[in-house]
């Protein structure tokens, strides 16, 4: 698959499912309207892969044979601040999220690494590196090769997951993908990414610290977004203009940058406002031209 921007839903869109059609289905849906990622959603996984690999492996073969990336993203029910117990259920919840990525050629496994609760954020960030690595290290020795694990940035102070802690998590561990959701930024900033500079400053920071390479492949997240003092909120559509952050701006940077982001879409018209995204890096590009 060639190495360029993509455009995609987190989840089959509704008027998919509303079509009651298959899984394997929706990439060539998604190629139709000119879509060309999928993130496969295994929230509510537990300690095994609820997909069967014949069904895992028909959906990776229809999205190579349509170009579409895929991502997975994993269960919920993942804590790796937590008591010893859950930190350990976790882990199989990861490796079973992997596992089945791996079934259906998905390129990483998107997580969010636990709640901070009572810890100190610099042993949170201890705790999550050690699990990560103990999963790394499981998923090698049982044959799992090629996909990643991507540790989200999140948009609420309770929430392991500032920028600063997702690149020191990316370089500690080894097959790591840097995940950006830049709603989640935006949100837990209260509002940081206003202005062309705010984006560009958190790609500075990530080249600085990963590489170009890291940075120019990175997997992100994008809606507009409603948040409190306390973070995250709920997310909204694109042409909801009480909220931001503004797809523009980082549309400029993508461009100023020569990035090749894969580009999830999490707002209530996935694949309406996921369109609407391409569009507009188009447009910047066409401008810069």
């Amino acid at each position: 698959m060639s190495l360029r921007p993509r455009f995609g839903p987190a989840g089959v869109p509704p008027k998919f499912r509303e079509m009651k059609v298959s899984t394997a289905d929706v990439p060539r849906l998604l190629r139709e309207e000119g879509l060309d990622a999928f993130e496969y959603e295994a929230a509510r996984w537990g300690r095994k892969p609820q997909i069967r690999r014949e069904e895992a492996e028909k959906l990776g073969s229809a999205a190579e044979l349509n170009d579409v990336w895929l991502s997975m993203h994993g269960s919920y029910f993942i804590n790796f601040c937590g008591k010893q117990p859950i930190v350990e259920e976790s882990k199989q919840r990861l490796v079973a999220c992997a596992t089945g990525a791996e079934w259906m050629g998905a390129h990483v496994v998107v997580f969010h690494a636990g709640v901070y609760g009572l810890l100190p954020h610099e042993v949170a960030l201890k705790m999550c590196s050690s699990a990560m690595r103990d999963v790394a290290e499981t998923l090698s020795g049982i044959g799992v090769k090629k996909v990643k694990i991507g540790p989200e940035t999140m948009g609420k102070m309770q929430q392991f997951g500032t920028l600063d802690e997702i690149i020191a998590l990316c370089k500690s561990v080894e097959r790591t993908q840097l995940v950006i959701d830049w709603s989640h930024l935006h949100a837990r900033g209260l509002g940081r990414l206003r202005k062309v500079d705010d984006v560009r400053k958190v790609i500075t920071e990530v080249e600085n610290n990963l590489g170009t390479e890291a940075t120019k492949t990175m997997h992100c997240h994008f809606s507009k977004i409603e948040y409190t003092d306390k973070g995250e909120r709920r997310h909204h559509s694109l042409e909801e203009p009480r909220f931001g952050p503004d797809f523009r701006l980082f549309a400029k940077v993508i461009v100023e940058f020569d990035l090749n982001p894969t580009i999830i879409c999490e707002s209530p018209v996935l694949d309406i406002d996921a369109l609407k995204m391409r569009d507009i890096l188009r447009e910047e590009r066409d401008k810069a031209r």
